[in-house]
C-alpha cells in the first residue's frame, strides 16, 4: 500500500464516521505568541478546547504539517541519526469537541489499525494513565475497560505521567492519554524479549504510532488543574511511522515517503545508501530537512537571522554541512530535491508544485551563500594553523560554530587532521552561556486569566466604529523580557488587533472614574487582547473605548496604498509577483514580494505613477464580509500562501479590474483619501524576494516638503538655480584637484625614495638594510614605496614605519633571493615587531 493511499484511507475512514475533513493549518504560526511553528495537530483547535471560539463542527479530522525543532519538542539533533525522528512530519488526527469521548475514540482507532490497515493484533500494545497522587489524578479505569473489549489485558500497560498525561506546554489544555505501540522486531527477537518490556523504552523497533488524548483539564499558570467546560478528544498519529508499520520497514526512511529523495541524493552524489553509516545519516538528514525547509518557505517563512526564520536557516545549514562533510558535495544540492518532494505531495499539498520554482530559487541562494561561509571558515582554520598553533581554543571553536556554521565535530575532524585538539569544555561553556542568554530573552511569565464575566468571543466592531461602550470580560498580567504587561479582553472592541501585517490600534478606555491607555492590540490565536498601561481600579465598570483616529487613518492610507501597489507591481513586472510579507503602520508601508532581480528606475516610476493615478481616480472601496472562500476565489480575489483562511472571508476591492484581495485590515473609504504615494526604497531581502518601502498621505506630503526644503537650501549654497549643472561643475573641479594632488604626492614620494636610498646600510652577508620612520599619508602609498625600494635596491631588507590616525603602521619587505637562500620571513618579523609595539604602549 502506498503512503498516499494510507493517508487517504485515514481521511476516508473518519469521514465515514461523521467527521468534517479540514485542511492543514500553515506550518508557520502567526497569531500565537507561545509558538513559532505548528508542533501538534491540535494547535489550530486550541481556542475550541479553551472555549474561546464557537464549535462549528463537533467532529473533525485532518493531516497536519508539523515541525518540532525547539522548546519542549526538540528533536533536531536526533534527526537522521536515528530512524524515526523528523523535523517536519505529518500528524494524522481526529478530534471531538464535546461530542464523543473514550469509547468511540478507542473503538475507531482499533478498527482502523486492525481492520482497514490490517496491522497484526499480536504486535500491538496500548498504554493507559496509571494516575498521579501528587496531583490527585486517578487511574484511567474508563480507558482500560474500553481497551479490554478489543485487546488482551496483558497488552494493556500502565503509563506514568511523563508518558501518559499529555500537556501542550507549561499552561493550556491537557489530559490523560492512551498510546498505541507496535513491535516491528523479527520473530526471533520477539521470542527472546517480551515486547511489553520495551514499550516507551526508546527501542528503535518498538515505537508509538498513535496517541489518543482525552482533554479534560486546563493547566493554570500556578500549576493547578481546572476541568475544561467540555470533554474533548485529540488524537495524533505519526504518518511516517504508520507508513513504516504498514509497509513492514525497519526505518521510516525506508518507506516510499523518503526513498525517492534518498535515491535522488544517491544519483547526485555517487554514494550508495546502506553502505556506510555516516553517509546514510547525511542522506536521511537531507531527505528530512528538504521537506521542512520547503514547507516553511511555502507558508511564508523565509530563512533569516531572527525568530522562525533563524530556525529554518539553521535547519538548511545543517543539511548543507552534512552533504559538504560526508557526501563530498561542494555545490548546492538541496534545491535539486524540491521537484521530487513536490511530486510526492502533489495529491495532498498541490501548492508545492505551484510554487516549486520560487522555493528552489530561495533554497539555491541560501545554499550558495552558506557554502561561501563554510569556505571562509576553512580559510580561518588554515590561517590558524599556518603559525605554530597546536590546538583550537574554545573561543575560536565557538566563533566557527556561531559565525561560520561549523559544528563542533567538523572543527574536531579538521583539527585531528592537523594533529591538534579542540578545547571542548571551553566551547561548551560559551554555548551554554549563549543558550542561557537566549532563554532569558524569550522567557514569558503569563498569569492566569481573571474572568470578570462570562462572554462569547470578542466581537470586533472596528470596521464601522472607532468608539464604543465596552465591558472587561477577563484580564491578566504578563511578564516578558523583564517588562510587566497588562492584558485586557472586552466583550466587544473597536480596536484592530495586529494581523496580516497591519499593526494593532492604540487609544484609551474611560470609565466615570479613570482613564486607561491602550498601548497595543494583539491577537493570541483568535482572542483579541488589549495591552494596557495599568489594571483597572474597578474591572466591572462600563468603559468607553476610543481608538486613536489619527493613527488609524494614516495606517488605513498605507494599507490601501499597499493593495494598489501590489496590483501595480503585477502589471509592471508580471503576474509572478506575489506578496511574501508586509508591514503597515501609520508612518510607512513595507512590502516584500517575489521577483528575482532589482527593479529599474523606470519600473519603480511606472509603479509609483500607476498608484497615484488610481488615487486620483478616487475609487470607492468595495468591501464584502462573510464571503464563502470558494466564492471569493472565483471572484478573482488574491489569497496568500501561508495564511489560514476560514470558510468565510472578507474581500477588499478597489476596481474589480484592478485590485481584489482577501484582507481583514482597515482601509480608506475611497482611494482619494490616500492623497499621495511615494516609493522610498527598493532592495533585496532574500533569494527571489524584493522589498519596497513607501509612504502615503501625510507622510508623503512631509517627505515632499523636506525634499523641497533641501533643494532650496542647495540652490542658496550653490547660488544657482541649475542644480545639476552646478553639481557637475563641482565634481569636475574635485576630480581635477584630486589629479593634481596625486601628482604632487607622487613627486613627494619620489623625493622621499631618493632620500631613503641614501640611508640604506650594508649589512652582514651581503644584506642591504633600511629601517626608517617615514611621514606618509596612507597605507597604500607606504606599500607602493616599499615595493619600489625593493625593486631598485638589491638584496634589500626594508622596514618602514609610520603613524596614520594615531595608529602605528609597519611595512616589512624582503628581497625574494634572501627569502629563498636565508629563510627570512616578513610575516614573522611583523609579528615580533607587533609584540614590541604592544609592550611599548603598555609602558607608555
Amino acid at each position: 500500500m502506498s503512503s498516499n493511499s494510507i493517508r487517504q484511507q485515514f481521511l476516508d475512514f473518519f469521514a465515514s464516521k461523521g467527521h468534517q475533513i479540514v485542511p492543514s493549518a500553515p506550518i508557520v504560526v502567526k497569531n500565537d505568541p507561545t509558538l513559532m511553528f505548528t508542533n501538534a495537530g491540535m494547535n489550530q483547535f486550541k481556542d475550541l478546547f479553551l472555549g474561546n471560539e464557537a464549535v462549528k463542527y463537533a467532529r473533525v479530522a485532518d493531516t497536519q504539517k508539523c515541525l518540532r525543532v525547539s522548546g519542549k519538542h526538540n528533536d533536531l539533533e536526533e534527526v537522521g541519526v536515528d530512524t524515526y525522528h523528523h523535523t517536519m512530519f505529518e500528524m494524522l488526527g481526529n478530534w471531538s469537541f464535546g461530542d464523543y469521548f473514550k469509547k468511540e475514540a478507542i473503538e475507531w482507532a482499533w478498527e482502523l489499525l486492525t481492520e482497514v490497515y490490517q496491522l497484526p493484533k499480536d504486535r500491538l500494545y496500548v498504554t493507559v494513565f496509571e494516575g498521579d497522587a501528587s496531583e490527585n489524578l486517578e487511574f484511567d479505569e474508563d480507558a482500560k475497560n474500553e481497551w479490554k473489549k478489543w485487546i488482551a489485558e496483558e497488552r494493556i500497560l500502565n503509563g506514568n505521567k511523563k508518558d501518559n498525561f499529555w500537556e501542550m506546554g507549561e499552561t493550556g489544555p491537557c489530559g490523560p492519554c492512551s498510546e498505541i505501540h507496535i513491535d516491528l522486531r523479527t520473530e526471533e527477537e520477539r521470542n527472546k524479549v517480551d515486547g511489553a518490556t520495551l514499550v516507551n523504552n526508546d527501542h528503535p523497533q518498538v515505537i508509538e504510532i498513535w496517541n489518543l488524548v482525552f482533554m479534560e483539564f486546563n493547566r493554570m499558570a500556578d500549576g493547578s488543574l481546572k476541568s475544561l467546560p467540555n470533554k474533548h478528544v485529540d488524537t495524533g498519529m505519526g504518518f511516517e511511522r504508520l507508513c513504516r508499520a504498514i509497509e513492514g520497514k525497519s526505518s521510516n526512511y525506508d518507506t516510499d515517503v523518503f526513498m525517492p529523495l534518498i535515491r535522488l541524493v544517491e544519483a547526485k552524489t555517487g554514494y550508495a545508501y546502506g553502505k556506510d553509516e555516516p553517509t546514510d545519516i547525511a542522506m536521511r538528514v537531507l531527505a528530512d530537512h528538504i521537506r521542512t525547509i520547503s514547507f516553511a518557505i511555502l507558508d511564508g517563512q523565509l530563512p533569516s537571522n531572527t525568530g522562525a526564520g533563524y530556525v529554518i536557516r539553521r535547519i538548511l545549514r545543517r543539511a548543507v554541512r552534512y552533504y559538504f562533510s560526508f557526501l563530498d558535495r561542494k555545490e548546492p544540492l538541496l534545491h535539486e530535491m524540491v521537484g521530487t518532494m513536490a511530486e510526492g505531495f502533489s495529491g495532498i499539498f498541490p501548492e508545492l508544485k505551484d510554487k516549486q520554482a520560487f522555493i528552489e530559487n530561495v533554497i539555491r541562494e541560501e545554499e550558495a551563500s552558506f557554502l561561501r561561509t563554510l569556505g571562509n571558515g576553512l580559510d580561518m582554520l588554515e590561517k590558524h594553523f599556518a603559525g605554530s598553533a597546536t590546538s583550537i581554543d574554545g573561543k575560536t571553536a565557538f566563533l566557527l560554530y556561531d559565525t561560520h556554521g561549523f559544528p563542533l565535530d567538523l572543527t574536531q575532524l579538521i583539527a585531528s587532521e592537523k594533529g591538534a585538539k579542540v578545547d571542548v569544555d571551553g566551547f561548551n561553556t560559551l554555548l551554554t552561556e549563549q543558550k542561557e542568554r537566549s532563554r532569558k530573552a524569550s522567557t514569558q511569565e503569563t498569569g492566569d486569566w481573571n474572568v470578570i464575566q462570562e462572554s462569547e468571543a470578542t466581537q470586533f466592531i472596528g470596521y464601522d466604529n472607532l468608539e464604543a461602550e465596552v465591558r472587561i470580560t477577563r484580564m491578566r498580567s504578563v511578564k516578558q523580557k523583564n517588562k510587566d504587561l497588562i492584558q485586557l479582553v472586552f466583550d466587544q472592541t473597536p480596536f484592530y488587533a495586529e494581523s496580516g501585517g497591519q499593526v494593532g490600534d492604540t487609544g484609551i478606555i474611560e470609565s466615570a472614574n479613570e482613564k486607561i491607555r491602550i498601548i497595543d492590540t494583539q491577537k493570541e490565536n483568535n482572542l483579541i487582547i488589549h495591552i494596557a498601561d495599568k489594571f483597572p481600579e474597578n474591572a466591572e465598570a462600563v468603559f468607553y473605548a476610543k481608538v486613536n483616529t489619527d493613527k488609524r487613518r494614516e495606517t488605513a492610507n498605507n494599507h490601501s496604498a499597499t493593495h494598489l501597489m501590489h496590483a501595480a507591481l503585477r502589471e509592471v513586472l508580471g503576474t509572478h509577483v506575489e506578496q511574501k510579507g508586509s508591514l503597515v503602520n501609520a508612518d510607512y508601508l513595507r512590502f516584500d514580494f517575489s521577483h528575482f532581480k532589482g527593479m529599474s528606475k523606470e519600473e519603480l516610476r511606472k509603479v509609483e505613477q500607476r498608484v497615484n493615478e488610481k488615487i486620483r481616480e478616487n475609487i470607492a472601496l468595495d468591501e464584502r464580509r462573510a464571503v464563502p472562500i470558494e466564492e471569493a476565489k472565483n471572484m478573482g480575489a488574491m489569497a496568500l500562501f501561508g495564511e489560514k483562511y476560514g470558510e468565510e472571508v472578507r474581500v477588499i476591492t478597489f476596481d474589480p479590474n484592478y485590485s481584489r484581495e482577501l484582507c481583514g485590515g482597515t482601509h480608506v473609504a475611497a482611494t482619494g483619501q490616500i492623497g499621495q504615494f511615494k516609493i522610498i526604497s527598493e532592495s533585496a531581502v532574500a533569494a527571489g524576494v524584493r522589498r519596497i518601502e513607501a509612504i502615503s498621505g501625510k507622510g508623503a506630503e512631509q517627505w515632499t516638503e523636506e525634499v523641497e526644503d533641501q533643494v532650496n537650501a542647495l540652490k542658496d549654497v550653490l547660488k544657482s538655480k541649475d542644480l545639476l549643472k552646478s553639481v557637475e561643475k563641482l565634481m569636475s573641479d574635485k576630480a581635477e584637484l584630486e589629479k593634481k594632488l596625486e601628482q604632487l604626492e607622487g613627486e613627494k614620494t619620489q623625493q622621499l625614495k631618493a632620500e631613503l636610498k641614501n640611508k640604506v646600510e650594508a649589512g652582514a652577508d651581503g644584506y642591504n638594510v633600511l629601517i626608517q620612520r617615514v611621514d606618509i599619508p596612507n597605507a597604500e602609498q607606504l606599500k607602493n614605496l616599499s615595493y619600489q625600494l625593493k625593486n631598485e635596491v638589491p638584496n634589500l631588507v626594508c622596514v618602514l614605519g609610520t603613524v596614520i590616525s594615531d595608529k602605528p603602521l609597519l611595512s616589512v619587505i624582503i628581497d625574494e633571493e634572501l627569502v629563498k637562500s636565508k629563510g627570512l620571513h616578513a610575516g614573522n618579523m611583523i609579528k615580533e615587531l607587533q609584540k614590541l609595539i604592544r609592550l611599548l604602549k603598555q609602558l607608555i
